[in-house]
């Protein structure tokens, strides 16, 4: 009876707001029918309304599904510190790095159903009712992960709020041994994700053992600089303050990532280009392009300059802890990210294709769209959690009142 009393007053909560907040409403729901669209287009005539071929068959969707699967695993950056060292300053605010946790796999698992053409085929997927071909898939596994991690941010958040709603002291016991294994489970989620392009020992591209150290030290550069900007737009849009010393340690802590990420890099380039096999044929096309086909050269260099420019600003402590610099620093880095994720990462996986021949891909227009929708859909979700959390920590969420304001409406409206 208690969690109905939540659940009705959550619904309360996201249907209150001012004309910002509408306005946003209206924006993603616009953006989400103009996506949504295009999707149907990719519904009726299949996966040839995307670019994707032969030659190419991993591409947009796959590359936005890879750069949020490490979104998600971000959330543990705050996680460790909050619950674990019981650290206070990280501890207000890890309930937004759990909710974009949530959001993020959603999201996640939505390309991945937009990416196998007829959504009907996800069935097979599911365990039990389907054909999941565990434990020889790896993409099963990967679901398994998706779904663990997700039920397990999900639990943790939702009892935190129940507790605040009810001004109870959450019980430590319950929640540490879920976030203990949130821990262990944020690693899994990018680790099996690499594991999807280490399984395919045709494409040399990805055939390296760095590949998932490296996704998972990008993933503790990209997922925390959303986090520093959401934490900046909500001090500064709500009540809930977020101290400068949580927003430090946080760009702190990413300074280790990055480093770590490009000690990596670094360390793979020398072995492909010092040994000089066959296999440096896939970087030359990244990072120099071959003959005439130089069509991703101009981002991988720009992920790599934003990448590097950001690791210098958040290295000195007086741009790290300067808003403007910072700011600008989580902005190359997401960016930055999200193409080594995507074009920088897929793309030249494929090209040349086994018989040697270069297909230019560029997202076509239902991809775009396509992938309009699902991130709209995300952020409204982000947006519906984010507003109950609020309304939960300063004691707006008060069944009673909003019950009392509804009569007094209702009143108003019959005179």
């Amino acid at each position: 009876m208690n969690f109905f009393r939540f659940i009705n007053g959550s619904i309360k909560i996201i249907l209150r707001g001012n004309k910002t907040y509408y306005a946003w409403l209206i924006f993603l729901s616009l953006l989400i029918i103009w996506g949504g669209f295009g999707y149907l287009g990719q519904l009726r005539e299949g996966l040839i309304k995307s670019h994707m071929r032969d030659s190419v068959s991993w591409a947009f969707y796959i590359g936005n599904f890879t750069f949020l699967v490490g979104v998600a695993a971000a959330a543990v950056m705050l996680v460790i510190p909050a619950y674990v060292y019981n650290w206070k300053p990280i501890k207000e605010i890890v309930i937004f790095g759990e909710l974009l946790a949530v959001c993020a796999v959603i999201m996640c698992i939505s390309f991945i159903v937009v990416d196998i053409g007829n959504p009907l085929r996800f069935w097979h997927m599911l365990p039990i009712v389907g054909t999941m071909n565990f434990p020889s898939s790896m993409l099963s596994w990967d679901f398994f992960v998706l779904i663990a991690y997700l039920f397990i941010n999900l639990f943790v958040v939702t009892y935190l709020l129940y507790c605040i709603f009810y001004k109870k002291e959450y019980n430590r016991k319950v929640v540490l041994p879920f976030v203990l294994f949130s821990i262990p489970m944020a690693v899994a989620i990018h680790t099996v994700t690499a594991f999807l392009y280490n399984a395919l020992p045709a494409r040399i591209f990805w055939n390296s053992a760095l590949l998932a150290p490296r996704f998972l030290a990008s993933a503790f550069c990209s997922g925390p600089a959303i986090l520093l900007i959401l934490f900046q737009i909500l001090r500064k849009t709500t009540k809930f303050e977020i101290k400068d010393e949580a927003i430090w340690r946080i760009a702190e802590l990413m300074v280790y990532a990055m480093f770590i990420y490009l000690f990596f890099t670094v360390a793979e380039l020398f072995k492909e280009f010092y040994s000089g096999t066959e296999h440096i044929l896939y970087w030359k096309y990244l990072l120099f392009g071959i003959g005439e086909n130089k069509e991703i050269v101009v981002y991988s260099w720009s992920s790599i300059i934003m990448g590097f420019i950001a690791f210098v600003l958040f290295l000195i402590p007086k741009t790290r802890k300067n808003f403007l610099t910072l700011n600008i620093g989580a902005v190359l880095i997401y960016a930055s990210v999200y193409v080594e994720k995507g074009i920088a990462l897929i793309i030249p996986g494929f090209t040349p294709d086994v018989l040697g021949q270069i297909y230019v891909y560029t997202p076509s227009m239902t991809e775009i769209r396509t992938a309009a929708m699902i991130f709209s859909i995300g952020f409204l979700l982000f947006t519906f959690l984010s507003k109950i959390a609020i309304a939960i920590v300063f004691d707006d969420y008060n069944i009673d009142s909003l019950n009392r304001d509804a009569r007094r409406e209702r009143v108003t409206n019959d005179k």
